[in-house]
């Protein structure tokens, strides 16, 4: 009985504590959290039960799952100081929108280990804008991109988060800080950014998985529904705490603590695609 008790208190521990820290990464940060969820998934979906191969799927799409709950309280906790470019929103949503509808569909026909290496990669990359003074601190412009090169962004953000089961935040905040935003204007912003491609990446997922076998218990298609209510209940929490510390730290240390935090996932993403 004991046994039976750990077997399910581990798991549920484990995603309530994940729960906790992605709600405030995603109120700090603006990223709405999937890079705290992903890689905790993969650590706890195996004591759900499953087979590898489909391990990386479930996690991308419950992260995406986790998403949209995390990146709404983000983002009404930024836009009540009035922090948030509604406008930006508007104009890129169709675009992301789009892009989002074919990362899920490229997520359907690649492997697990692709798909946690180029997560592991791109992190990697995108830590490079806030680590690196001379290209964090650049700005190319004064204005954000429009007609063929905000399609071309936005639908890429879409795709590429998508495949990620992340909130996209990160190339959002990289685009408006290069076009004159500020650090925080940035951040808020991008909280709105998580709730476009999640809510359609979370259907897409489960839509795409509903026939595969293998999947840890309670998977609805490629999202585990115990997983979502666990870290999101935790996630609503902690999210307000991140904005008030985003809002309080001046920029320049807050871009620092980013960019160290993505190397971080990274390293561990790359050592569970090594082990995949």
């Amino acid at each position: 009985m004991n046994g039976d008790v750990m077997t399910w208190l581990v798991p549920l521990l484990s995603m309530l504590a994940a729960g906790l820290f992605a709600g405030f990464a995603a109120g700090i940060f603006g990223i709405g959290g999937g890079f705290v969820v992903v890689p905790a998934l993969f650590v706890v979906l195996p004591l759900l039960g499953g087979t590898p191969e489909a391990i990386a799927h479930v996690a991308i799409g419950t992260s995406a799952a986790t998403i949209i709950v995390t990146s709404i309280r983000s983002l009404l906790s930024h836009a009540k100081r009035g922090a948030v470019e509604f406008e930006i929103l508007k104009t890129w949503a169709p675009w992301i929108i789009l892009g989002d509808g074919v990362g899920v569909l490229l997520a359907g026909h690649v492997d697990g280990h692709i798909l946690t290496m180029i997560f592991a990669g791109g992190v990697f990359l995108m830590s490079l804008n806030f680590l690196l003074p001379k290209v964090g601190d650049k700005v190319i412009s004064q204005d954000m991109p429009s007609g063929i090169a905000r399609v071309g962004i936005a639908g890429g953000l879409g795709t590429f988060s998508a495949l990620l089961g992340i909130g996209g935040g990160t190339i959002a905040i990289m685009v408006m800080t290069l076009c004159g935003r500020s650090i925080h204007r940035a951040i808020a912003t991008a909280s709105g950014v998580g709730t476009l491609i999640a809510i359609p990446s979370a259907i897409g997922f489960a839509l795409i998985g509903l026939k595969e076998s293998g999947l840890p218990w309670g998977s609805l298609g490629y999202v585990n529904v115990p997983a979502t209510l666990a870290i999101a209940s935790m996630s609503v929490l902690t999210a307000p705490l991140g904005v008030a510390v985003a809002h309080a730290l001046p920029a320049k240390p807050l871009k620092k603590i980013f960019g160290v935090y993505l190397i971080v996932i990274a390293f561990v993403m790359f050592r569970n695609a090594l082990k995949i």
